[in-house]
């Protein structure tokens, strides 16, 4: 099984609230565990504009693509910074494959370039990952934490964080009211 490139939708009853209600894109996955980020808990600092001037980059302009929000990526690493955005901007180094309309960039030279203004054009910054040991994530989702479903770059990449999460279970043609905490073996 191989998940990169889908996405995880936190089922209701979800044990830890820090993966409450999230969606998690999935950026590799193989026998020695998985990494992704989640794309839909904002955190209430720092904004993007915030994070450029504590690099000491200087944004061109004053472009209002730099007072977005920055995402709670997951618990790992969390003073590391990742940009998960459209394949039409490429760096020689950093950069991973997620899907083939979304790249994962973990250096300093895409943040320089939204800053000014030759970035991709779309793309959210994220704190800290999420991540899982060899089988870790197989098991938790055999245990209900997770619904697998396949990624979409348009919904991962969308400002309307708060909405996200339902809209995910809508396109698998689930209503969330009629989800269970409880799971079951047939």
């Amino acid at each position: 099984m191989d998940l990169t490139g889908k996405f995880l939708i936190a089922m209701p009853g979800m044990g830890d609230p820090r993966f409450e209600h999230s969606v998690i894109a999935v950026c590799a996955h193989s026998p020695e565990g998985a990494m992704g980020l989640i794309v839909n808990k904002p955190l209430p600092k720092p904004d993007f504009s915030e994070l450029l001037e504590s690099l000491g980059i200087e944004p061109e302009g004053s472009d209002s693509s730099t007072h977005r929000p920055i995402l709670f990526g997951g618990p790992v690493e969390t003073g590391r910074g990742f940009v998960l955005h459209s394949p039409d901007w490429r760096s020689a180094e950093g950069q991973m494959e997620v899907s083939e309309r979304l790249r994962m960039t973990g250096t300093r030279d895409i943040l320089e370039d939204i800053a000014m203004g030759r970035g991709p054009d779309r793309a959210l910054m994220a704190l800290g990952y999420a991540g899982w040991g060899p089988g870790q994530l197989e098991e938790e989702i055999l245990d209900n934490g997770w619904l697998t479903a396949d990624g979409d770059a348009d919904l991962a990449l969308d400002d309307d964080h708060a909405t996200k999460w339902m809209r995910a279970l809508e396109g698998m043609g689930i209503d969330p009211r009629t989800l269970s905490a409880a799971a079951g073996r047939a």
